[in-house]
């Protein structure tokens, strides 16, 4: 293991104190007997039809680096852990670290593995090792499916010198949080995996390119979302308790990690462009403070262009759905994305949404029909678009309806799932059987 050195270290979660499994810790499986594999910490749970304990379905383990924060790729793993068909399959997570205060890492409904690794090397990195090679061969698992850069790099090629089967890896961005080393060993981990799974076509031609991946093996499953969640209307005084919003007052709303990449900065400065036409306009933003300098260069901004009495910054909260759907219109200033969970959940909720021209999100807007794309870098051009979908309300409308619409026939997360246990079905077709 010493070849991968320090490349893929798991992820940083700012301001979260993950909870860490010493050394003595071991996993229980299933049936509730202890493994000789030291670095492992297991509970389990299971489904409310029962799923997750014994039969013969096909044993899929996810590995991700870490559960410390609700963010998109979470809860679209866990969708696919809740609607993975349990007559066909059962399942099993596998993490580097796991904060259960989250509430919605509290109850997964599938067995849950902590592996202890500190580094991707040395004594460390062996244990580690050795310890995800016992559960993946004990378990009898047949697809390993890997997310984020730790689980790909470093999981990827435990589970494949581990002897399973199927080793499948999900693509989420274009890249952004890679170092040099990330890129390096990208490449030449590359043949390992039996498919690569992205989440736009964006995504797809970027790991063909960066990573030289075989084409053939490059998939484009899109994230799916429970629409029926978006579809209930909340009160609007429930909103302006929230966010402290007039109940007149037309409301723009932006949803995302508080990091650079995301663009806030330009999301503020189109706010004081539309102002100038729309002065009672509120500007929402929604999300936790990943990046805490420029979360205070935000409020430095807001407070530069005198908008303290309408820019609000909201936090992290479970009930952006309830945002949403008392909003009036949804902006996405992102400097980079794969494909935004966000941008499809203020579709579904019926918003007419403007959003930059990076990543998937021309897969995801029809501009001009189902909402607006704008450059990245542009606030007066999405101020523009913002102003449009203000004053010309039937046409907002008629985006609004044409963006559910589309989320309805293109991003559920039935969808997701019947894409991707289909590729489960055919890869497992032509694989042998599970490690013994």
């Amino acid at each position: 293991m010493a070849s991968i050195s320090d490349c893929a270290e798991p992820r940083k979660s700012v301001g979260v104190d993950c909870e860490d499994v010493g050394t003595d810790a071991r996993w229980i499986d299933e049936g509730g007997h202890s493994s000789g594999a030291g670095d492992v910490a297991s509970r389990s749970t299971v489904t409310k039809e029962g799923r997750g304990c014994s039969g013969r379905q096909r044993h899929i383990l996810f590995l991700i680096d870490q559960l410390c924060e609700p963010g998109g790729a979470e809860r679209v793993l866990l969708n696919m852990v809740r609607l993975l068909p349990g007559d066909r399959f059962r399942c099993s997570l596998a993490t580097f670290r796991l904060d259960s205060r989250v509430d919605l890492f509290r109850e997964i409904p599938c067995p849950v593995h902590v592996v202890r690794l500190r580094r991707t090397y040395g004594w460390s990195g062996l244990r580690a090792a050795y310890a995800l090679r016992a559960l993946i061969r004990s378990q009898r698992v047949e697809i390993v499916h890997t997310f984020f850069e730790t689980s790909d790099i470093w999981g990827g090629l435990v589970a494949k010198l581990s002897g399973c089967p199927v080793v499948i890896s999900s693509r989420r961005d274009m890249g952004i949080l890679r170092s040099a080393k990330h890129r390096l060993f990208y490449r030449l981990i590359g043949p390992l995996f039996d498919r690569v799974l992205t989440v736009s076509e964006e995504v797809s031609r970027f790991c063909v390119s960066e990573d030289q991946l075989d084409p053939t093996k490059v998939i484009t499953v899109y994230s799916g979302i429970d629409v029926e969640k978006f579809r209930a209307r909340k009160s609007s005084t429930s909103l302006e308790r929230e966010s402290g919003t007039a109940r007149d007052a037309p409301v723009i709303t932006a949803v995302g990690h508080i990091r650079r990449i995301k663009g806030f900065d330009v999301f503020i400065r189109a706010a004081a462009l539309v102002r100038r036409d729309v002065p009672n306009a509120e500007f929402l933003i929604v999300g936790d403070a990943h990046e805490p300098e420029y979360a205070l260069e935000l409020h430095e901004l807001a407070r530069s262009l005198g908008l303290t009495d309408c820019v609000r910054f909201l936090g992290g909260t479970e009930n952006v759905v309830s945002v949403l759907q008392k909003s009036d219109v949804f902006f996405l200033p992102s400097r980079s994305e794969g494909f935004s969970n966000a941008l499809v959940e203020a579709m579904a909720c019926g918003l007419p949404c403007v959003a930059t021209r990076v990543g998937g999100n021309a897969e995801a807007i029809e501009d001009g029909v189902s909402g607006f794309l704008v450059p990245p870098e542009a606030p007066e051009l999405a101020a523009d678009r913002i102003l449009r979908l203000l004053r010309q309300r039937e046409e907002a409308r008629r985006m609004g309806r044409a963006a559910q619409k589309r989320v309805e026939e293109k991003f559920t997360a039935q969808a997701m799932m019947s894409n991707i246990t289909a590729i489960y079905e055919q890869l497992l077709s032509g694989a042998g059987g599970p490690p013994s």
